[in-house]
């Protein structure tokens, strides 16, 4: 009978990551899920300071439990020279380090790729920093917000009146995707050279490159996109709209054929497709105001439902305005079977397959580790099976 267990593409690979917060815990989250070890090195007694972000799960934090699932937690107190020891050990064998720690802080530990590649030449170090090295702002420390701030993305976002900031850690997803993708290679690039070799994921530079629509825009000092809301900057109509019974819907108009027949079916007015006000994408968008009271005015009179059957009718995009609690609950997850679980120190709880995995070919979805958890048995593996406890005793782990 034919094996039919799922195959994962980095099984055998051990990934060290000295980490906190959610760029590089993310960027090896997701290395976990296609198999990867990734033994996550903490601080004994607090450990990665996203732990005490809230208690939302069960009393566990939310960000902690969304990006280290699969992960073997090692307390070790790096002022330590045995600690320093039993990490040089753990990364003698070790295929990826990553870290994103304090700039500088890496290095000071020896933990630089030139002080690591002579002993483990097919070694991948990841470097994640708020600014990367050289330059002034070297040293500066970088938080998200603050990245979304000096890259420009608040300057674009929010209302015309207040600039808002990204509801989700994006400057942290940025530069943990450009990790994530940057190890991949570097891994595909090892199994051509059989050499390692240093990667470094700025968040600057992540966000910045998510930010070419509008700098193209406002090329050679043209007017930048203006802050509109949750309607879009530079197309229109695309965005929310109130119905009848108050509900939000949000759609979106891309092209001219798709405008001509969502005047004549939503609109009920097949001359406004030729409006000299409206004739254009950059017509509609600079008169907004005007096209906004007639959608809105169209829409007075029906419900959210209606106007969205009526847009699906005319194959118009949209959708609904979700909340959280709309989502534990979507029927679109719920009917492609995207619902998992993971357990955590506080027992089980639901959880996403990664995108593009599921079904045939799902992801690793092991636990959530418990702080020090996989101490004593790293320990047994590194040959400290005699000192464990004193290493205990004295702090070291």
């Amino acid at each position: 009978m034919a094996n039919t267990k799922p195959v994962l593409a980095l099984e055998g690979i051990t990934v060290v990551s000295l980490e906190h917060a959610i760029a590089a815990p993310l960027a090896t989250r997701h290395l976990a899920d296609l198999g990867a070890r990734v033994i996550k090195v903490e601080r004994p007694g607090s450990g990665d300071f996203a732990r005490a972000y809230d208690a939302r799960v069960d009393g566990l934090a939310s960000h902690f439990v969304w990006v280290n699932r699969s992960k073997e937690s090692l307390a070790l107190d790096l002022k330590q020279p045995e600690a320093q020891e039993i990490l040089m050990k753990l990364l003698s064998e070790a295929d990826v380090l990553v870290q994103n720690l304090a700039p500088g802080a890496a290095a000071r530990l020896g933990l630089s790729f030139e002080a690591l590649a002579p002993k483990n030449p097919k070694l991948i170090v990841c470097d994640i920093s708020g600014y990367g090295e050289g330059g002034p702002y070297t040293e500066k420390k970088a938080y998200d917000l603050l990245i979304q701030s000096e890259a420009g993305f608040l300057s674009i976002t929010g209302t015309p009146e207040e600039q808002v900031k990204s509801g989700i850690s994006i400057a942290d997803i940025a530069a943990g995707m450009y990790a994530y993708t940057n190890i991949l290679s570097a891994l595909i690039e090892r199994g051509k050279t059989g050499r390692g070799r240093r990667i470094e994921i700025a968040m600057i530079d992540a966000m910045v490159e998510w930010m070419g629509f509008p700098m193209y825009y406002a090329y050679e000092g043209q007017e930048p996109p203006r802050r509109t809301g949750a309607s879009h900057a530079t197309i229109y109509p695309y965005g929310p709209f109130r119905a009848g019974d108050g509900r939000t819907v949000m759609l979106g108009v891309q092209n001219e054929r798709e405008w001509a027949v969502f005047c004549e079916k939503l609109l009920g007015d097949a001359a406004l497709a030729t409006d000299e006000r409206f004739a254009s994408n950059a017509r509609r968008t600079a008169n907004r105001d005007a096209l906004s009271t007639l959608i809105e005015q169209s829409f007075a009179s029906i419900t959210a439902e209606e106007v969205m059957a009526r847009l699906d009718a005319a194959d118009i995009a949209n959708a609904n305005v979700s909340s959280m609690g709309d989502i534990w609950s979507h029927p679109q997850l719920e009917a492609r079977k995207r619902w998992t679980s993971v357990d955590t120190p506080a027992g089980p709880v639901p959880a996403l397959q990664p995108p593009g995995m599921g079904g045939d070919h799902p992801a690793r979805m092991g636990p959530v580790p418990a702080l020090g958890e996989h101490t004593a048995a790293i320990l047994r593996e590194l040959g400290y099976i005699n000192r464990a406890d004193e290493l205990d005793e004295r702090k070291v782990v």
